[in-house]
């Protein structure tokens, strides 16, 4: 089914003075972002992702509408006392931590913090290692075996004991924004190997070819040619590093790294292991932040595992 091109051509024309060159090119872009949608959408796995991932994607952007208490707010009983580790019930399905605050608003609200790191993050890393792919591949080269040594360098740190090592340096704990950046720059790797491999493919085809001989700059080339041949990879391996990042942050969250009043499913768990929830038979304290963080990370797997099956003819195949 075709986008509806004529009222876009008209709202384009006339609201950004867009040429009928590139509104043909966005409204080609836009039918391809739709069966690539409707692919994933009808895919056995990619259903199941993408059912997972709006699930928690509602809840996060919904959660100051939801009939639920602020995630910081301490119970009390009638003498003052904060309720304390309250087993499940009707009023507080999960129960209460160890300062009488229900821990489904705190699941619930951070769910928001999770996501966010690892979209934010993702997107860095994404940008980073198409930009490091694109000219690994296209110049090869010094410039070919400078960046991929690099990367080799990068692919054999532990960044995760390096990140504790600086939240050490840094006083013991980092911020989110810190968080967000540090994982993104660290996460880049695969993305810069899928498409440089990608890239060294489609730099030998005709039309690139052509491109050349009509003397169309490496920048034109690889903006126009190259680039739109492996954003599809480039999408499907961002997915995947979306799993990576969020559950990065919660084994920092989870080990206490993260500055006090982030509020993430790794927080979450932190206190509950802090409290001795496990030992006490607090099970919904534990269970409920990381059968989230389970579930999140298969859906992002399974949507991951679809775009690459859809966009990948040769894995189809097999």
């Amino acid at each position: 089914m075709a986008f509806p091109s004529g009222s876009v051509s008209y709202w384009l024309r006339r609201r950004f003075g867009i040429s009928e060159v590139r509104r043909e090119k966005f409204v080609l872009t836009m039918n391809r972002l739709k069966e690539i949608t409707n692919s994933v959408v009808h895919h056995r796995m990619g259903g199941i992702g993408f059912a997972i991932l709006g699930f928690f994607v509602t809840m996060a952007f919904i959660a100051p509408f939801l009939p639920i208490p602020p995630p910081e707010h301490s119970f009390l009983d009638s003498q003052g006392n904060q309720l304390q580790y309250l087993q499940p019930s009707w009023e507080h399905p999960f129960g209460t931590d160890q300062m009488g605050r229900d821990i489904l608003s705190r699941v619930i609200w951070g769910s928001r913090v999770s996501l966010l790191v690892g979209f934010l993050a993702s997107v860095i890393a994404g940008v980073l290692g198409t930009a490091v792919g694109l000219v690994s591949g296209f110049s090869g080269g010094w410039h070919d075996e400078v960046l991929m040594r690099i990367n080799d360098i990068l692919l054999s740190l532990p960044w995760l004991a390096l990140l504790i090592v600086l939240a050490q340096i840094l006083g013991g704990h980092l911020s989110l924004d810190v968080i967000i950046l540090t994982i993104g720059l660290t996460s880049w790797n695969f993305t810069a190997r899928v498409v440089r491999a990608q890239v060294l493919t489609v730099k030998e085809r005709v039309f690139v070819e052509r491109a050349k001989a009509s003397g169309a700059s490496n920048a034109t080339i690889l903006r126009k040619h190259i680039f739109p041949n492996v954003f599809p990879l480039v999408f499907a391996n961002t997915i995947l590093t979306v799993a990576v990042a969020i559950l990065s942050e919660a084994t920092l969250a989870f080990l206490g790294k993260v500055d006090v009043g982030t509020l993430s499913w790794g927080v979450v768990l932190h206190e509950a292991e802090a409290s001795g929830a496990a030992l006490n038979g607090w099970w919904a304290w534990i269970v409920m932040p990381g059968l989230s963080l389970v579930i999140v990370i298969l859906g992002f797997s399974l949507l991951g595992y679809a775009l690459d099956e859809i966009l990948n003819p040769k894995l189809r195949e097999r």
